[in-house]
């Protein structure tokens, strides 16, 4: 399977000088549905405005305030300040800031203030370039935010609104990382605050001592991946659980993540993360000023998650794909794979020269018992036979 991008969460540590910020939503802010699509690494991206300009964004609730690209910051010529550091997935970053007029998104102005300014690479928002704008909690947090992934579209409306009929859940503004969080139980233990992070591509991350707390026995098959965010990447364990609980909600065959000791959740005082991959299984209205949030099944509810059958995490690149990790028990590392090595054809047929689907890039989590010939850039020719192993 390719890899996935989840870890793009930033914290930042030092608030911004209080700014003279006025937030409107339009009489008709229903009626001004944003269209999306998914990057690779399951981030909602879709183009807003700034100071008049499209820029192409990301929706990112675990960003505690907006964030411009240093790179659009320059190609605009926005004078930029620095404003200290942030915690990211990974470890530190530097950030600026800068003032701005105007944003506009959807049904929503907000004139005055100012936004944050960090580099984003195109590896850490999960795509195949970057973006220009993390869209985060400063910007979005008074309103309820309603995203119908099914139809890949979200609208900012009146806190208190219900749009639709669903399950409820928990949800509020932390008091001290200014993100929204809510919880999870997992065999009747409960696991808070969870940082629900539209920005996180997979599904749901808990910390070790959040696991620990667990006690399950027997403990389900483990294996391993890689995350990529503003500091770095990370490596955690992964499980499928048959059911996790949140709020009023059963979520059935959930992937879910587990940090090493120390890891980012841990060091920042959360128990862990609700990411995208999860909460695009359902229409979600995220509402933290009415203390809740709201899912109705989507198309994709009962889909179980995608599982690796080959143990090779696989970056695409130009008529290649890239071993990104080899993942633990997995086939691969029976085999001998090792990180960074390149496959130029999958069955003798070469790996196109864009970002495609299909047979030639999907067959690492293809059917258990099915063998493929692989041939490495470097001339070498290896079988692997996929199977079960998580």
């Amino acid at each position: 399977m390719r890899a996935l991008f989840p870890a793009l969460l930033l914290l930042v540590s030092a608030a911004p000088p209080p700014p003279r910020v006025v937030s409107e939503l339009s009489a008709d802010t229903d009626t001004k549905w944003v269209s999306f699509d998914l990057t690779p690494g399951n981030q909602v991206r879709f183009t807003m405005q700034v100071d008049g300009r499209p820029v192409v964004a990301v929706l990112d609730t675990g960003v505690s305030f907006s964030a411009l690209s240093q790179a659009y910051a320059a190609s605009v010529q926005l004078k930029v300040r620095p404003k200290g550091e942030a915690d990211a997935i990974g470890g530190v970053v530097p950030v600026g800031w800068a003032a701005t007029r105007r944003l506009e998104l959807g049904g929503l102005t907000r004139a005055g203030g100012g936004i944050t300014v960090v580099a984003l690479s195109a590896i850490a928002t999960g795509g195949d370039k970057p973006v220009d704008m993390l869209v985060g909690r400063d910007l979005i947090g008074g309103f309820a935010l309603d995203i119908d992934y099914d139809n890949k579209r979200f609208r900012l409306l009146p806190s208190g609104r219900m749009p639709f009929v669903g399950e409820s859940a928990p949800l509020g503004i932390s008091h001290d990382r200014f993100v929204y969080v809510s919880e999870i139980s997992i065999g009747g233990r409960r696991i808070r605050p969870l940082i629900v992070d539209t920005g996180d591509g997979s599904s749901i991350t808990i910390s070790q001592p959040a696991w620990k707390s667990v006690a399950m026995s027997p403990v389900p098959p483990m294996t391993s991946a890689i995350a990529y965010g503003l500091g770095g990447t990370i490596e955690t364990a992964v499980t499928i659980l048959p059911r996790i609980d949140i709020g009023r909600l059963v979520a059935r065959d959930v992937e879910l993540r587990i940090e090493g000791k120390g890891g980012f959740s841990e060091a920042i005082g959360s128990a862990g993360r609700i990411g995208s991959a999860f909460l695009q299984r359902y229409r979600v209205l995220l509402d933290p000023s009415a203390g809740r949030m709201v899912f109705a099944p989507g198309r994709g509810a009962l889909v179980p998650p995608p599982r690796s059958t080959s143990g090779l995490l696989l970056g695409f690149a130009t008529g290649k794909l890239r071993v990104l990790h080899v993942m633990k028990n997995g086939p691969a590392e029976a085999g001998g794979w090792q990180t960074g090595e390149e496959i130029c054809t999958v069955d003798g047929e070469a790996i196109p020269q864009g970002m495609a689907q299909g047979r030639v890039v999907n067959w690492s989590a293809g059917a258990p018992g099915r063998v493929v010939a692989l041939g490495l850039c470097n001339g070498t020719q290896r079988t692997l036979t996929l199977r079960n192993f998580y």
